[in-house]
């Protein structure tokens, strides 16, 4: 089997899986030209029920202008101006903020704005997830999310991962976290850990096993950078018992069975790892575009992970192709 078939089959797996799901997800960015092309796709083949938000008009005429067969009778438009739901969503919002000394008007204007009106609707179960990034700022989607729809019980932020699938490796890959946390804490660190695994189970359907990354493997430098991947790990297996963990390890210790054994001799992770977290943004964002780069890996991502329910970041560089992709990812991270 070719790696181009092994990466056409997993998206494909994943998009069975939205299949049979049917979940609702909303598209902040209605009147941009690839979203609405990818809503159609979405809606004809039905991979989910998407919800396009904006003016009607204008989405209808961006279709026309494109030539999409766009079917409004098909595809749910909603104009927040319009929407029974603004005052409500309003009112709570300001209920949530008020801490933050906002106003009431103040709470009024930032449901116009289609990011944080998607997200009160995640929040109040009218979507189930959404998928937006293709003209907003990745800053600007992480902020809606978390103040809308909220941060999981039990996890102190919100990350991000990519799934990796590298040619003539024989499973997929998660890096994390290579999109959000600059500097994670031990504690943080492990709350990525295990975000992480949750989301390479739910999109891969293979047991995580988790490597937390080093330039040390058991022991091998003394450094305060090394004792906090060390802390992280007794914090996520604290947080996460049933977790297989373990760390630190350099990466050839955490993927190749014959070096793992050698430097980690007994480690139930060490040259079996699929879930691969690394100790700062730097090294992660780095290794995954190196990655994609170098090994012409497919790099699915960002996905934003740590929220009640997903909400999912775009590149602005992406196509519509790559929204049919995310959104069907969000239809299964949110099941």
């Amino acid at each position: 089997m070719t790696e181009s078939n092994k990466t056409l089959i997993l998206i494909e797996d994943i998009r069975l899986q939205a299949k049979k799901r049917q979940a609702r997800i909303v598209f902040p960015e209605g009147e941009d030209e690839r979203t609405i092309r990818a809503t159609n796709r979405l809606d004809d083949e039905e991979i989910c029920r998407p919800i396009l938000m904006g003016d009607p008009e204008k989405i209808i005429q961006k279709a026309q202008t494109h030539k999409i067969p766009f079917d409004e009778k098909s595809v749910e438009i909603v104009d927040p101006k319009q929407s029974s739901q603004y005052e409500t969503y309003s009112q709570q919002y300001f209920e949530l903020r008020k801490h933050k000394q906002i106003t009431e008007s103040d709470a009024y204007k930032k449901m116009l704005d289609p990011l944080f009106f998607g997200a009160m609707m995640i929040r109040n179960g009218d979507a189930d997830g959404g998928v937006t990034g293709a003209v907003h700022a990745t800053g600007d989607v992480l902020r809606a999310g978390i103040q809308c729809i909220g941060v999981i019980e039990g996890l102190s932020l919100v990350s991000s991962c990519f799934l990796m699938l590298v040619p003539n490796w024989p499973v997929p890959l998660t890096f994390a976290d290579a999109g959000v946390v600059p500097d994670p804490n031990a504690e943080q660190l492990a709350c990525i850990a295990i975000a992480s695994a949750n989301t390479h189970k739910k999109l891969t359907k293979q047991d995580p096993i988790v490597a937390m990354l080093s330039f040390s493997t058991k022991g091998s430098a003394q450094h305060e950078r090394v004792d906090k991947v060390c802390e992280a790990v007794e914090i996520a297996k604290k947080l996460a018992p049933d977790l297989l963990i373990d760390g630190e390890l350099q990466g050839d210790a955490a993927l190749v069975a014959d070096i793992g054994n050698q430097k980690a001799p007994g480690s139930p992770v060490a040259g079996r790892a699929n879930v691969l977290i690394f100790p700062d943004l730097d090294s992660a964002n780095i290794c995954y575009k190196l990655t994609q780069r170098l090994a012409c890996a497919t790099a699915l991502g960002p996905l934003v992970q740590g929220l009640v329910k997903p909400f999912m970041d775009l590149s602005r560089g992406c196509s519509a192709d790559d929204i049919v992709d995310v959104a069907a990812i969000c239809a299964v991270l949110g099941a």
